[in-house]
């Protein structure tokens, strides 16, 4: 390495961190950021030069804890050990490094948030992440999991009577329209060559329902690598449009008259030599296993809590009512879209191995190692109490009457996100599995934006989230 090994920390490395930095000056990479999410979803970071890079993979870079108590309109709020006194650190995951094709001369981390002395501090996003795919390998299981991100592509205008900025989408065309395709092509080129370059492997692309609407899927992986892809994949939607002076938003409900935003959760467990698929089994009615059942059952006794979390934004009420193929009932089916959880069907000869369940309350504006590790939690539970997920519901719940779904136990999920954090607080498996500090962080974080939402109009809620999402 020659003069490399001067560089102030070098020393102290791993192999991991030594390729981090042999990769940084081969690419001549001059900034490297330190990122994370917050308790308001919001991806932040500080980023450190090339010439303290090897220091900062080892020490990270000084933070004050009081941002786990910013919400997304940057409005602190006072939290009980998140004020202006106390420090954790950004320290990078090596194996996260990539360099930034929409930002030459940028690289960036994964991060996680640690105490002085290194040690998991409890308000860190992946470490509770982390601890969630523990609890599973206790259970003799690991997740294999994936987003499926949608987003609106258009340009931020002002407005002509000088109010807030709109969000214009780049077409008109219609769902799975060749036009959207075209009209989309340049863009859509640099985010696949984008993605690939930074390791994600894409699976599918095609334009949505709303107009410019676009929807990009990555290929399946590990749950820490599933959200940390959804991190990558978030930056470089919306990198990759500032370059090309548009405006990508991964916002649940960016224009009010528009369809809605999804993250679609697919999730799977496996035995740890990811041979076996846990949740498959040929010989049952819809492919699945007694384990897969089980997992279904606690996601449904979670689910009202759970959209506090996979949904974590007043705007992600407006995309998840009946009809809008979001999802709005707590239950499962097969194949069916507007059910909570859906079982989807096989691909390919091996029915088994391909089996998994899509989480359909699940957008952009979760924080996605809260919203991974709480699913994981939830089925958890269920596999731990042997929770049956009652009958399968293989129409669209909108069109059964009240006293049909009584009889299913089929329950609406909450319509606001009050409601969803009224129903987290009272959810003592997931209260528990968060913690003290990160709970009344995240209830106090979100209560706020419910609050300073619900004083503005929609023209106000729509702005703030189309350009922080």
């Amino acid at each position: 390495m020659g003069d490399r090994h001067n560089v102030t920390g070098v020393h102290r490395l791993d192999p991991a961190g030594l390729r981090v930095v042999e990769h940084a000056e081969t690419e001549h990479v001059e900034l490297v950021r330190f990122l994370y999410a917050d308790h308001g979803g919001v991806i932040r970071g500080k980023a450190t030069s090339r010439s303290r890079l090897a220091e900062r993979l080892v020490s990270g870079i000084g933070h004050t804890v009081a941002m786990m108590a910013m919400n997304m309109l940057d409005q602190l709020q006072e939290v009980e050990h998140l004020g202006p006194v106390g420090e954790v650190r950004l320290v990078p995951d090596p194996a996260t490094f990539v360099t930034l094709p929409y930002a030459p001369g940028a690289a960036a981390m994964l991060s996680d948030l640690r105490q002085i002395d290194g040690s998991p501090w409890a308000a860190c996003p992946r470490t509770f992440l982390r601890e969630a795919i523990a609890a599973l390998a206790d259970e003799g299981h690991v997740a294999v999991a994936a987003y499926e991100p949608e987003f609106t592509l258009g340009r931020r205008v002002p407005a002509p009577e000088g109010g807030l900025d709109r969000l214009v989408p780049v077409d008109d065309s219609l769902c799975y329209a060749t036009t959207g395709f075209d009209q989309a092509h340049d863009y859509t080129m640099r985010l696949v060559h984008a993605l690939e370059t930074q390791g994600l492997r894409v699976e599918h692309y095609h334009p949505e329902l709303g107009h410019g609407q676009q929807e990009l899927s990555i290929r399946h992986a590990s749950a820490m690598r599933a959200a940390d892809n959804q991190m990558i994949y978030r930056e470089t939607v919306r990198g990759v449009a500032s370059r090309m002076s548009l405006w990508a938003s991964l916002a649940p409900k960016p224009l009010a008259d528009q369809a809605g935003n999804g993250a679609h959760l697919h999730l799977s467990l496996w035995d740890p030599a990811l041979r076996v698929n846990a949740f498959g089994d040929a010989s049952d009615r819809y492919g699945l296993s007694a384990t897969a059942y089980c997992f279904i059952g606690g996601l449904i006794a979670h689910l009202p809590a759970l959209t506090a979390l996979t949904c974590g934004s007043v705007n992600s009420f407006r995309r998840l009512a009946p009809r809008m193929w979001s999802s709005a009932y707590a239950c499962y089916g097969m194949d069916n879209r507007e059910a909570a959880v859906r079982i989807c069907s096989p691909v390919g000869e091996d029915a088994e191995a391909s089996a998994n369940l899509e989480i359909k309350p699940s957008d952009s504006s979760a924080n996605p190692y809260l919203s991974l590790g709480a699913v994981i939690h939830a089925g958890l539970d269920g596999i731990r109490r042997g929770l049956d997920p009652g009958e399968a519901v293989n129409v669209d719940p909108a069109t059964l009457t009240e006293s049909r779904l009584a009889a299913l136990g089929v329950r609406r999920l909450p319509a606001t996100l009050d409601e969803a954090l009224g129903a987290l607080e009272a959810d003592d498996v997931l209260m528990d599995a968060l913690g003290p500090l990160r709970s009344s962080a995240y209830l106090a974080v979100k209560r706020s934006e419910a609050r300073a939402f619900a004083a503005e109009d929609a023209s106000y809620e729509l702005f703030h989230h189309f350009r922080v999402f």
